[in-house]
């Protein structure tokens, strides 16, 4: 990891050429989930560990191809190896979850092993709860817990408690890695001034430095997006801050990402029964740093974006068809993540919305090709690279869930 040494964050869009990726491969906590726990995890269905895992390989396996790849548990391996910052962890997260009785078991434990039960939980399998210290099933998910905004790192405020741990290791993660050089904000702690809310990664979208879009719903509040739009202030300049009103059901709809994905300066992916429903309010707030601030409600959100400059033409989730459409959505058919402008991963199962990509001229490259090195990516002016995921979908989330990119280089508009 010395390779690695202070990496500055920086991300400015959806879009610009990935240089640093956080990752964290499924691991066993996600064999914690039962039919009758896996609700309160916030999983519709339970996942196959070996499964998820072949599914991830090939994902895992491109994006070492194309950037510099971090693994979330490496880098707590690297905070926590001085001994004050691993018992302060230890101390917040016995307290924070009512177990203080296992503050001299995790602190006996070597460093590699306090960080796999940190994300595996703490197997005792003689008790009626097999784990004494649950485990964290979700972190797989990068995007929901933290997220890159300009040279900061922001630390979500979870709509749901059973994430909390998430957020802890990550605030340890970067206040303390030799790896990683920035500052870790938590918008809602830091901006909403009743500490009310909450702001989850998959629903904030850099859509160019001056435009950021957040979804609205059942994972950010009202009182999160006023957070962002708070910080957006700090920054000073004009900025604009986009709205998106989201169905609270089905769970498909969480976040803005599943219904709303950047593939290129001049492309999106969008399910349209959302994005092109007015019934869904679309919201504009444009700032000038504490001076003004300017709000209108907008037809659509990429109407709103064409009026300040972003012309983007949609690709619709499922082809736009109304019976494939919500069936490829349910399992993040809209879920795209970009590792530079016009290249693309996203699940193969979702056909008729990868066919639509490929008429709209994305080249289709199989993952297991070019995670191997048989394809090269940069052959090709845009293409979607498919990997498989039956398994990995049952979560509920797709390619940008599970990344937290660190850096990107800026994109010439």
């Amino acid at each position: 990891m010395d390779y690695f040494r202070c990496v500055k964050p920086c991300v400015e869009s959806e879009i610009g050429k990935l240089e640093y990726v956080i990752l964290h491969a499924p691991g066993k906590e996600i064999e914690h989930m039962t039919p009758e726990n896996a609700h309160k995890f916030l999983f519709s269905d339970i996942l196959n560990y070996r499964e998820a895992m072949s599914n991830y390989k090939d994902f895992e396996g491109s994006l070492r191809k194309v950037t510099n790849v971090l693994t979330f548990k490496e880098l707590l391996i690297d905070a926590i190896g001085d001994e004050e910052v691993r018992q302060t962890l230890v101390s917040s997260v016995c307290e924070r979850e009512e177990r203080p009785y296992l503050k001299e078991v995790l602190n006996g434990l070597s460093v590699e092993d306090l960080a796999t039960v940190l994300i595996e939980g703490y197997d005792n399998a003689g008790l009626k709860e097999r784990y004494i210290l649950p485990p964290v099933p979700n972190l797989f998910f990068m995007r929901d817990a933290a997220f890159t905004m300009y040279n900061n790192v922001m630390v979500s405020k979870m709509a749901t408690d059973v994430r909390d741990r998430e957020t802890m290791l990550w605030n340890t993660i970067f206040k303390y890695s030799h790896i990683i050089d920035v500052e870790a904000i938590n918008p809602v702690d830091r901006y909403a001034r009743n500490g009310m809310g909450s702001v989850e990664g998959g629903d904030v979208e850099i859509a160019r430095h001056d435009i950021i879009l957040s979804g609205c719903g059942a994972r950010t509040s009202q009182e999160g997006v006023k957070a962002i739009l708070d910080h957006l202030r700090s920054l000073g300049g004009t900025r604009h801050l986009i709205t998106q009103e989201l169905p609270l059901e089905p769970d498909s709809f969480i976040h803005l990402d599943m219904v709303f994905t950047f593939l290129d300066k001049d492309r999106c992916m969008a399910y349209k029964p959302v994005i092109m429903n007015s019934r869904f309010k679309t919201t504009h707030y444009e700032v000038n740093g504490y001076n003004y601030t300017k709000v209108r409600d907008e037809d659509n959100l990429i109407e709103a974006l064409d009026k300040l400059g972003m012309h983007l033409e949609p690709i619709f989730c499922g082809g736009g068809d109304d019976y494939y459409g919500p069936r490829e959505q349910w399992h993040s058919g809209a879920n795209f993540f970009s590792f530079a402008p016009g290249k693309v991963l996203g699940y193969a199962r979702n056909y008729h919305t990868i066919e639509a990509l490929n008429q709209n001229g994305f080249e289709v490259l199989k993952a297991a090709d070019v995670a191997s090195g048989k394809v090269s990516v940069d052959d090709f002016k845009r293409c979607v690279v498919a990997f498989e995921g039956n398994e990995l979908s049952r979560g509920g989330g797709g390619a940008r869930c599970m990344t937290m990119p660190l850096r990107r280089q800026a994109v010439e508009w």
